[in-house]
């Protein structure tokens, strides 16, 4: 906030994680033909995450659309998008934001709020584009918390956690390197609350394969099927699918159960 009495905008940009560019921004509408790229890009990465721009380039002009390489790693930045094999510009931490290991190599995750997993999604719209936020607990599949944004920033992550603490604390938090997840802001409120904090190594996106499959299956099941105007149907619909993920669908990795019967019957009852 400006006219704050101790900390400068550059201060308040870093404890969030973002570049000071980004408050004097003022966003534009993109164009139709930039939407339909991303529509495409999306699709495309949902279904082989390994391709980096250079693949994807290949990929969009075997399909008609006639876009360059620097233009395709723009709008991967822009949607946050990372391959396997990791790229310039993408995903990136805050250069003065500590990166912590990856917790989770040969780790039997065999109880509920043992691992809490966390990744931001982008959402194609008719006109123009949102972000998705989960929180999905590793042993049950069960999603805590999702939230949807006009902006990838800190702060709607931030309040993300704030309501999955309401379900309880987890052990170890598991996120990419995102300056979102790598800010001052988020790292302290996992360490005051005594969290150990894990991050994806730099392009391995499969480091957190299960929120990876979390966004292929809302996509497919739900979000490319569906047709929404603005973003409060999207929230709407997004509302009733994760109901219906959380409490109804059977996973098969689970016994053919749902991520609530298998969360909630193996929490402590003391």
């Amino acid at each position: 906030m400006p006219g704050h009495p101790q900390l400068s905008i550059r201060r308040q940009c870093e404890l969030l994680g973002l570049g000071r560019a980004t408050w004097y921004y003022q966003p534009t509408e993109a164009s139709t033909e930039t939407l339909e790229l991303m529509r495409q890009i999306d699709r495309q990465y949902t279904r082989t995450p390994f391709y980096g721009s250079r693949r994807m380039t290949v990929s969009l002009n075997g399909a008609g659309y006639a876009v360059n390489r620097k233009r395709v790693q723009r709008l991967m930045q822009l949607m946050g998008l990372e391959a396997v094999a990791p790229g310039p510009q993408t995903s990136r931490p805050h250069p003065q934001h500590t990166v912590y290991p990856y917790l989770l190599r040969d780790l039997v995750i065999d109880r509920p709020n043992q691992v809490w997993c966390t990744d931001v999604t982008y959402l194609p719209m008719p006109r123009g584009f949102m972000f998705l936020v989960a929180i999905l607990d590793w042993y049950s599949r069960y999603v805590l918390v999702w939230m949807v944004s006009n902006t990838q920033d800190t702060a709607f992550c931030l309040d993300a956690l704030e309501q999955a603490f309401s379900h309880g604390c987890p052990e170890i938090f598991n996120s990419d390197q995102g300056c979102q997840f790598t800010s001052d802001a988020f790292t302290s409120r996992l360490l005051a609350a005594g969290v150990q904090i894990s991050m994806d190594g730099r392009g391995r996106v499969f480091d957190n394969i299960f929120i990876e499959r979390l966004w292929r299956t809302v996509k497919y099941e739900y979000l490319y099927l569906a047709d929404h105007r603005d973003g409060f149907e999207l929230e709407r619909g997004l509302r009733t699918y994760f109901g219906f993920y959380n409490t109804e669908r059977p996973h098969q990795a689970l016994g053919y159960r749902t991520p609530e019967h298998v969360h909630f019957e193996k929490w402590p009852t003391t």
